[in-house]
């Protein structure tokens, strides 16, 4: 395992505040297999805020839920949300959280999603100057979708493919635990981590310094529902009627385990789930949500 970066002199970090961008209530035993037979947890849909120290620059990770998810998301994945019997509201998107501290979408210069479930891709009209961050493998979903493709979960216009990288992580150096992580504005401040497909085509991760002096976050998307998963307390099931939560289940624990060697590894590492319930269920309304910022560990 490759060390993390230590931290320079002026060392450039970035600051952290969560958004809040809808709840999906979902059966639980969909998603550790120690839940109770019809058990449900209404999970929140975070996204994050992070300023750079030195540029200002902005970043979001994750957009959430949009408001409008029932009209404007493809057929065959309203469908599959209507299988899986999830309970969707948003009673602010992205954009109303950060209202809250007097951003608007267009002062926002990057949008990464972590993956492109619904859940996650928010609404990316009203960021009209964000460059969007995207995994590669998550590109031929996108440039095919609905409705060049009509029985596709995703729209073709679910990114403005004008302004979208897509990240190729195959030649990215190894960080920490992670095979593979960009130095996104090469100064050591936030990486990019490639999380593996094992949960969804193109799935990111995001590992930013949260002080100059050794502090981080890892914002670990959907790379697990619930911190059981990360514990080992719970391990990812197969459900008899809604399948599994994660594309290829092994790919998914590999990723898993790799998150528990950094927790275990470096104690100032804070991680947070896209859907972290016992993180929001202490910190709801708090100064960790924007306008106001996470503490550093």
């Amino acid at each position: 395992m490759s060390d993390l970066a230590t931290h320079r002199p002026d060392q450039a970090y970035c600051l952290l505040s969560a958004l809040e961008a809808g709840f999906v209530d979902v059966p639980l035993d969909y998603m550790i297999d120690i839940a109770k037979p019809g058990e449900r947890a209404n999970l929140p849909a975070l996204a994050f805020l992070l300023r750079h120290s030195k540029t200002n620059d902005t970043l979001v990770f994750d957009l959430g839920v949009r408001k409008d998810w029932q009209n404007l998301l493809a057929p065959a994945y309203l469908e599959r949300i209507k299988h899986m019997t999830f309970g969707v509201s948003v009673p602010a998107d992205a954009a109303d959280s950060l209202a809250q501290g007097g951003l608007t979408p267009r002062d926002i210069k990057y949008i990464c999603l972590s993956h492109i479930h619904f859940d996650h891709i928010g609404d990316a009209g009203p960021y009209t100057n964000a460059t969007f961050l995207v995994g590669e493998h998550a590109r031929s979903h996108i440039e095919d979708g609905y409705p060049k493709q009509q029985n596709t979960l995703y729209r073709a216009d679910l990114v403005p493919l004008e302004r979208t990288r897509f990240l190729d992580p195959e030649r990215w150096p190894a960080l920490g635990p992670f095979p593979h992580a960009l130095d996104f504005f090469g100064d050591g401040s936030m990486y990019i981590v490639d999380a593996g497909d094992g949960h969804c085509p193109g799935h990111l991760n995001l590992l930013a310094r949260t002080s100059p002096d050794g502090g981080w976050v890892y914002l670990a998307g959907d790379s697990a529902h619930d911190w059981r998963l990360i514990t080992g307390e719970a391990s990812i099931p197969t459900h008899e009627v809604y399948g599994c939560a994660h594309r290829d289940k092994e790919a998914a624990a590999l990723h898993m385990r790799r998150i528990r060697e950094l927790v275990e590894t470096y104690p100032r590492v804070r991680v947070l789930l896209a859907h972290d319930v016992p993180w929001y269920e202490i910190n709801k309304g708090g100064p960790g949500f924007w306008p106001g910022s996470i503490d550093s560990l």
